[in-house]
C-alpha cells in the first residue's frame, strides 16, 4: 500500500499564498502521476494540477497562472504552491498519485487537508 500525507493546509485571507506537501511512502513503487484534488460543500472533486515523472503539467483553468505544482521525485514528494488564492479557492484539497507497486497499477489518496480562504 503507498501512503500519502499531506500538510500545508490552513486558513488565509484573500490574495495570500499558501503550501501543501504531499510525501509518499510504502514499499516497492514507482509514480507516475501526483497531483491535487479539491472538493467543496456540496460539489464533486475536481482536478486542480497534476504532473507526470517527466515534469509535464496540468492545471485547471480556474488556477492557472495562480498555482504551481511541483514535484520532488527522489523524495516522492508533490508541492502545490497556491498564490492570490480566493475564497471560490476553499476546499478540501486531496493528495493523488497513481503508479506501479509489485508490478500492479495503483491509484492512493491522501486524507484530504482543508484550504479557507475568507474574503
Amino acid at each position: 500500500q503507498v501512503q500519502l500525507v499531506e500538510s500545508g493546509g490552513g486558513l488565509v485571507q484573500a490574495g495570500g499564498s499558501l503550501r501543501l506537501s504531499c510525501a509518499a511512502s510504502g514499499r516497492s513503487f514507482s509514480i507516475n502521476a501526483m497531483g491535487w484534488y479539491r472538493q467543496a460543500p456540496g460539489k464533486p472533486r475536481e482536478l486542480v494540477a497534476s504532473m507526470l515523472s517527466g515534469g509535464s503539467s496540468n492545471y485547471a483553468d480556474s488556477v492557472k497562472g495562480r498555482f504551481t505544482i511541483s514535484r520532488d521525485n527522489a523524495r516522492n514528494t508533490v508541492y502545490l504552491q497556491m498564490n492570490s488564492l480566493k475564497p471560490e479557492d476553499t476546499a478540501v484539497y486531496y493528495c493523488n498519485a497513481e503508479g506501479l507497486r509489485y508490478g500492479r497499477r495503483f491509484n492512493s489518496w491522501g486524507q484530504g487537508t482543508q484550504v479557507t480562504v475568507s474574503s
